[in-house]
This record gives structure tokens, C-alpha cells and sequence, in this order.
């Protein structure tokens, strides 16, 4: 038999084994529980990076600023202080445009590389990662983990467990109280919950973030983005061919089999099916299997078949981010040559923008004027035209202050009800009912601008106007 005979029996055998493996392999749908082996390389330092933004959840609303909370989202007061900018419902447009941005940042980020928030950026996975960092530093690797499973119940198992469950439970009362702070005085809360004062809404609260994040982080992990995650439906309809994917590289990995006395055999491909890349993998999945509903792009699967290529002295990258493009031999295009990532980062730039226009015009003060519609003038037995306003006054700042109102326009003009500087309320709209007396002579039209103006006595710099219109008989 020739050499090229039995390189093609070897094939044929192979891919007989290949497609009975597939025809065997499952997705976990809850029967058994993994057991993720703990990682190391640069894909997950990078993780670790990532998960570090949520420390914010729990040292945000301790911030303080001008002797204030820094960032509070006062639901009762329909105020949103941030850094000293007050955010009412009359901006709430702002609010539409950053979910938006948000949106069109996952799009853009998902159709470019995948589910990159999923694996680096979701609380779900970071809560998981950290609750199964603190299970292997209590109960070992996943060899001892299982064996701590399945055996009887004993004093050190008990131990181990209840000190487990101690660990999380205090992480997710954190994670409740640190939640419940964005949207009150996060001293007050400690305050109220030490002497059992706090609100049945705050308790309420706070319990269910506590059963959210044991039942969620604890016990569902990795269910929870196969079954209960709805980006993972989304995110999956967003890719195309040129989206980049940790990828397992069948042409260079296969045929697979095992090392012989340390050495790669002959007419094998690089992977030696050391099963690292699933021992990793925080749901369970074979990446050899192409890509699946259950990756997360979390890239652990990179750093551990990169571990194993060094070892064995074979390039690093069988196991790595390409594209379908890629795999097929094509060229992969620029970015901005897709039409669906240029439609995305439009949309982004556009909301973006909006966004900065929004903080930078949004005033302390604002003031609005209705004109008194019934009847649009009444002429007065002195000879002058009179007008009716509603003035609203709108005090952004977190004080009370005293606004002065001038109007102009109209030469001998008169305004009525602002003789006296007005208070305006924290954090609300104030209306005032106000009239201009003009002199007749002085009319030249009927309709006239005329502009409202308000100022902050307590601080000049801070002003609002506002055009109306000045109506009278027809000259």
C-alpha cells in the first residue's frame, strides 16, 4: 500500500470520527454543571481589566462634590445630579440620545468583533468569573470541586460551602445597598439600614439584588446567557462573514490526535486534543465545533491552546480572532469599506454630538413665555396696548434663588408683576402671570418681538431669554 493510500485511509477515518463526534455533541442545557478550569494569559488579565469598570457601581455613589452626592438619580424629585449638573425631565431627550449611543456601540461592536460585551464587559460575567474565582480559592480546582460535589455530606464539606455562600451573600448585599445608593443619599442609606429605618422600598430593593446575584452569578452562570440573555439571540444575528471571531483553525488543526512519546505524529495537524480550550470555557463549549450559541467571545479559550502550543513548540494562534473571510482564504475588508459598521459609526458620531450640544447649552436657569391667548391685547383708556404673559421660570441649581425678569422690544414699554425680584424654587418650575403696557405711538405692527430675560441675582453669569411676541390693533 502506498504511502499516498494510507494518508487518504487515515482522512477518511478521521473525518469519519469528526462527524461522529458531532452527531453526539450537546449543548448543556442545565443537566450537568460546569466546572471551569482557571485560566491565565493575556485574554484573561484583559478580562480582569474589563470587569474593574463595575468597582464604579460600588465607589460611584460615594463620590462626593461641592459637599454633595456627585451623581444621584433622584426618581422623586425627577432630578438627576451629576457633578454638579442638574438633569431634569425636560432634557430627558439627552437620556434617548445616550441609549441610543449605547445601542448603536453594541451594534457596531458586536457586526466588528462579536459578543465583546458579553465576554469583557456584562455584569453577568463578571459577578460569575469572581464568584467562581472565590469557589476554586475555597474548594480547589475543578477536580476537587467535583469530588467535593458528589461526596457526602461531612464536617468539612459543610465548612467549605457555608464559607462559600458567606462570601457571595456578603458580595451581594454589597452589590444591593451600592445599587440602591445611585437613587438616594448613599450616607443616609447606611444610616437608615443600621438603624432598620430604611424604606420598605430600599429593603425590597436590596433583597432582590441579593437573590438576583446568588441565584444569577451563583447558581444559573452560564444558563443565564444561554437561556435567559436576550443579546444573545441579538448579537448572534449581527454577525456576517467578515466579522472577526475566536476562531479554531481547521485547516492547520486537523487531523487531531494525541502527542507520542511528547512528539507530534506525522500527517497530524496541530491540535492534540487536549480538550483545554473546553476545560476553560465558562459555558462548556468545544470551539472546534464552529461557532455556537454558547460562546461569549471571552477569548479564554485563546490563552489556553496558546499555552498549549508553547509547550509543545508550535505557533501560537490555532485557536485565535479571524473571520469566515479569513478562514476561506478571502481578504478581509477595511472597516470602513462595510456598509453596516459605516451606517453604525454615522449613527454613533450623530449621537454623540447631540449629546455634547445637549451639556453644553443645558443652563442653569431657563425661562419660557406663553402668551395670554383670550383676548391677544386689550386697549386701555391711557392710550397704551396690554399684553398678558405666562412667564415659567425653571431653577436647575440645587438652591433656592432670586431671579430678576426684565423685558424688550418696544420703545416706553412697561412690565408688570417683576417689579420685585422672584423666588425661584430648587429644582422646579415656577409660573408667574406678568403684562407689558406699550405706548400705542410706539407700535408699528401688529406683531412685535419682544424678549424676556432672566437673571440669577445670587450669580449674574447665569441668564436665560426667551423671544415672544407683542400684539396689537392693525396701525
Amino acid at each position: 500500500m502506498t504511502e499516498s493510500s494510507t494518508s487518504n485511509e487515515s482522512k477518511a477515518r478521521y473525518s469519519d470520527d469528526i462527524y461522529e463526534e458531532a452527531a453526539n455533541w450537546h449543548v448543556n442545557t442545565g443537566e450537568e454543571k460546569i466546572y471551569p478550569k482557571k485560566a491565565a494569559g493575556k485574554w484573561r488579565r484583559l478580562k480582569w481589566i474589563t470587569h474593574g469598570i463595575w468597582l464604579i457601581l460600588f465607589i460611584g455613589p460615594y463620590l462626593r462634590w461641592n459637599g454633595q452626592q456627585a451623581i444621584l438619580f433622584d426618581i422623586p424629585n425627577r432630578q438627576f445630579h451629576i457633578f454638579g449638573l442638574t438633569i431634569l425631565p425636560q432634557d430627558v431627550w439627552m437620556l434617548a440620545l445616550v441609549l441610543l449611543f449605547f445601542a448603536m456601540l453594541l451594534a457596531a461592536v458586536t457586526t466588528i468583533a462579536g459578543r465583546v460585551y458579553c465576554g469583557f464587559f456584562c455584569f453577568q460575567t463578571a459577578w460569575t468569573d469572581l464568584f467562581i474565582w472565590l469557589e476554586d480559592k475555597i474548594e480547589g480546582p475543578p477536580a476537587k470541586r467535583r469530588k467535593l460535589d458528589a461526596a457526602p455530606w461531612t464536617a468539612e464539606k459543610l465548612r467549605k460551602k457555608s464559607l462559600k455562600l458567606l462570601v457571595w451573600f456578603v458580595i451581594s448585599v454589597l452589590t444591593g445597598i451600592s445599587f440602591v445608593a445611585w437613587f438616594t443619599d448613599a450616607r443616609q442609606l447606611w444610616h437608615d439600614l443600621l438603624t432598620f429605618n430604611a424604606s420598605a422600598i430600599e429593603y425590597g430593593v436590596i433583597a432582590l439584588f441579593i437573590a438576583g446575584t446568588m441565584l444569577l452569578a451563583g447558581k444559573l452562570r452560564e444558563q443565564t446567557c444561554f437561556w435567559l440573555c436576550p443579546y444573545a439571540r441579538i448579537q448572534g444575528v449581527m454577525y456576517d462573514k467578515e466579522t472577526i471571531l475566536p476562531t479554531y483553525d481547521f485547516h492547520r488543526g486537523e487531523p487531531r490526535g494525541r502527542l507520542k512519546k511528547g512528539q507530534l505524529v506525522e500527517g497530524n495537524g496541530d491540535c492534540i486534543d487536549c480538550k483545554q480550550c473546553i476545560a476553560v470555557c465558562p459555558t462548556g463549549i468545544d470551539i472546534r465545533m464552529g461557532q455556537q450559541e454558547g460562546c461569549i467571545t471571552c477569548s479564554l479559550c485563546l490563552d489556553a491552546c496558546d499555552a498549549v502550543m508553547e509547550k509543545i513548540g508550535r505557533p501560537t494562534g490555532l485557536i485565535r480572532y479571524a473571520s469566515m473571510d479569513e478562514m476561506e482564504g478571502k481578504t478581509q475588508l477595511p472597516l470602513l469599506k462595510r456598509p453596516r459598521v459605516l451606517i453604525y459609526l454615522t449613527i454613533l458620531v450623530l449621537s454623540i454630538g447631540g449629546i455634547i450640544y445637549g451639556l453644553t447649552s443645558l443652563g442653569h436657569i431657563e425661562v419660557k413665555v406663553l402668551h395670554g391667548r383670550t383676548p391677544l391685547f386689550v386697549q386701555r383708556s391711557d392710550g397704551t396696548i396690554q399684553n398678558k404673559y405666562d412667564v415659567k421660570i425653571l431653577n436647575k441649581t440645587t438652591d433656592d434663588i432670586s431671579i430678576k425678569v426684565t423685558a424688550s422690544g418696544i420703545e416706553g414699554m412697561v412690565l408688570k408683576g417683576a417689579e420685585k425680584p422672584l423666588l425661584a424654587r430648587k429644582g422646579n418650575t415656577g409660573s408667574y402671570i406678568m403684562f407689558i403696557n406699550a405706548p400705542a405711538e410706539n407700535i408699528k405692527d401688529e406683531r412685535t418681538p419682544i424678549t424676556f430675560k432672566i437673571v440669577n441675582l445670587d450669580d449674574p453669569t447665569q441668564t436665560s431669554s426667551y423671544e415672544s411676541m407683542f400684539f396689537a390693533p392693525k396701525p
